[in-house]
């Protein structure tokens, strides 16, 4: 009760709402930039079961702004360092490490255990693939990016037959575009959209409406937002 007062003073949460919270179980698809603050912040909050899919390792690149990892951590697996973060930040919770690539099947599998899904991959095919998941068994998706000093954060489902999902803003042939690891990137920034993602996935877990198929773009060297709101096509979902 005591750690979680001031969710519990808040009307949109409350008490039934912290308990939402506990039942939970969040996915999240890469432990970078991204998925760090987000794992943070739903460790804090207290979601019940969170899952951390990422085979890579700690990079020496990532620590300026990977939050969970410090330089005795590299060469480590990310998911492995970040489970042993979030349960001292949380010791209450359940902290699964997924630390094999996951194949279509056990990608879907995975998702379909999930109440909420939160993607910060750094590549399309990935994407993709998490997208299809998440259209398959009809799961909430978050998803996020950053580059330079932009970020990106949209909404999908998980009713998937009326409302837009990640294929229907990009394409196959988007797999081409930049990367950070290429072009750099503001290390506040994935902060900033792996913070938002966080937000978003609480708000689903508790109950509390949010536009679905919006795209917020970030501008860091502005501070601004700008939203667009993404079609839905008929022709982009992939899901069998």
């Amino acid at each position: 009760m005591s750690r979680d007062a001031r969710h519990l003073a808040l009307k949109q949460v409350g008490e039934s709402g912290q308990r939402s919270i506990a039942d939970g179980h969040a996915l999240l698809i890469g432990v970078g930039g991204i998925g760090c603050p987000a794992a943070s912040y739903l460790a804090a909050c207290g979601v019940g079961e969170i899952t951390l899919s990422d085979f890579d390792t700690v990079d020496e690149t990532n620590l300026g702004r990977q939050i969970l990892f410090g330089p005795d951590d590299v060469g480590e697996l990310k998911a492995d360092v970040a489970r042993r973060r979030l349960l001292q930040i949380n010791p209450d919770i359940t902290v699964n490490a997924v630390t094999d690539r996951l194949d279509a099947e056990a990608l879907r599998r995975a998702v379909d255990t999930a109440d909420v899904v939160l993607d910060g991959c750094d590549n399309f095919a990935t994407r993709f693939a998490v997208s299809d998941a998440c259209v398959a068994t009809g799961t909430r998706l978050v998803s996020g990016s950053a580059i330079r000093m932009e970020g990106q954060l949209a909404v999908f489902g998980p009713d998937y037959s009326t409302s837009p999902t990640y294929r229907c803003f990009y394409s196959d042939a988007d797999e081409s575009l930049e990367s950070c690891a290429g072009n750099g990137v503001l290390s506040p920034v994935p902060g900033v959209i792996g913070t938002l993602m966080a937000v978003e996935a609480i708000k689903y877990l508790v109950g509390i409406p949010t536009p679905v198929g919006r795209l917020s773009l970030y501008q860091g060297a502005t501070g601004e937002f700008t939203e667009i709101q993404i079609r839905k096509r008929t022709d982009c979902d992939r899901a069998e």
